[in-house]
């Protein structure tokens, strides 16, 4: 069965985010005084006795707010809760029971889900604790007390949160799921292509570049296949970043391209091929991901029969060292070609998983050598004895040869040419060790 998943909810600034790192045991949501920082729903794993789950954080309730950001914060909660097995609902001993506190009592019941009334902020248990009584109110059952910050009580509280795990519920195995990263530069579409691609509203998509700020995992199953989709906060140069909150996007950007299997280079059709996202594409490429480039918002771009072409060429320059990433010009907005992605997806995951037999392998270099003869310098020639694949995603030869500083960059490059002649690879990065035989 899969894991169980435990959602925190509870209105801004109560410490929702720090709970969640705790648990997680590392920094994954942005934790700052300003409300409304936690934007979208973050999922990490963890584990409490043996028991394995799913924690999602999620951002600050605020049922009766007029802003659109805020009402949209408060449907990716409801989502979470909705997906979740257990909800831990935070609330502030500081503060006390609120209106808003009462109005997500109300919309947690609704959901008839169990609901673990966690009291924050207690720092100091014996003193604090009589003011814990008011949270009665909510009518959610017996408060539990922590501090999140000071890291009392957690224990007391996740032997609650595990025995309220349906039963047979324990972890799975993600290895057959495909983990896609979709990355670029702000407001390039890339909440806007992954709700189209699971075809709902998972992801917050505004106007306003950056509004996602955290790396969001989705999980979906096509046709017998799972996909994990991350969204990314946009990548911006580092003279435009001036929040704290900037800084740790890029950092959990970087992140969640080395945890992917694949990685989505999404562009924006409308902007010239930038800097920005050639560093992006630069990221994935030497972390050796695979990787599609896939090219937005292609339905407004004023167009004529040379308009793809002159594109592809730019794109063929700007990112001549990812030469192998497959290219597609999609439109998340219509949907035009973006059910194409799924298919693409798959090819390259195979791809960057593909293993060649030995023997397979050397006569394909074999043929190469023969055809082209390897580098010579002051007359020793480079003599290549064998090669042999030592690892996958991405694949990995070592070659063996005479002497490595023989071994030119173009002729290495003429082997991976005839190597992806006669496999393929397409969408997946290759890298060569080269070592002396002896």
């Amino acid at each position: 069965m899969p894991k169980p998943v435990v959602a925190i909810v509870g209105r801004p600034n109560v410490g929702k985010s720090t709970l969640f790192n705790r648990l997680a045991g590392e920094r994954i949501s942005i934790v700052e005084d300003t409300p409304g920082v936690t934007r979208d729903r973050i999922y990490a794993d963890a584990s409490w006795l043996s028991h394995d789950f799913t924690l999602i954080d999620t951002g600050g309730l605020e049922p009766d707010s007029d802003e659109v950001l805020f009402r949209q914060m408060f449907r990716q909660a409801e989502l979470a809760m909705e997906t979740a097995d257990v909800i831990l609902f935070v609330v502030d001993i500081k503060t006390g029971v609120t209106d808003a506190d009462l109005e997500i009592s109300n919309v947690l019941r609704k959901h008839r889900k169990p609901v673990l009334l966690i009291v924050n902020k207690v720092d100091v248990m014996t003193k604090e604790n009589l003011d814990v009584y008011e949270f009665y109110s909510l009518g959610l059952g017996e408060p539990i007390s922590v501090s999140a910050g000071q890291m009392l009580g957690l224990g007391d509280m996740l032997d609650e949160v595990v025995a309220r795990f349906p039963a047979g519920s324990g972890g799975e195995d993600d290895e057959d799921c495909i983990k896609v990263a979709v990355v670029g530069k702000p407001n390039a579409g890339k909440s806007s292509l992954i709700n189209r691609i699971l075809g709902e509203e998972r992801v917050i998509v505004s106007e306003v570049p950056g509004t996602t700020r955290d790396a969001i995992d989705t999980y979906i199953e096509r046709e017998g296949q799972r996909y994990m989709f991350i969204d990314t906060a946009g990548i911006r140069r580092k003279s435009k970043i001036r929040e704290n909150i900037e800084r740790y996007s890029i950092v959990r950007a970087v992140s969640a391209i080395e945890r992917a299997d694949v990685c989505i280079l999404l562009i924006d059709a409308q902007e010239s091929i930038s800097d920005q996202d050639t560093k992006i594409a630069g990221i994935a490429h030497e972390r050796g991901k695979a990787a599609i480039v896939a090219v937005n918002k292609w339905d407004a771009v004023e167009k004529d029969s040379h308009t793809m072409k002159k594109f592809q060429i730019d794109l063929e320059t700007e990112l001549a060292y990812m030469s192998y990433a497959p290219k597609m010009f999609i439109s998340a907005l219509t949907g035009q070609r973006v059910h194409k992605l799924y298919d693409m997806i798959k090819a390259v995951s195979e791809n960057s998983a593909l293993r060649i037999a030995t023997g397979v392998l050397n006569e394909v270099l074999a043929e190469a050598t023969a055809i082209t003869q390897p580098p010579s310098d002051r007359g020793r020639a480079l003599r290549i004895y064998y090669a042999t694949q030592v690892s996958v995603k991405p694949p990995t030869f070592i070659l063996f040869v005479n002497d490595s500083k023989l071994m030119h960059y173009s002729y290495k490059r003429y082997i991976e040419n005839q190597i992806r002649a006669a496999f393929g690879f397409s969408g997946t990065p290759i890298h060569f060790i080269i070592r002396n035989k002896e």
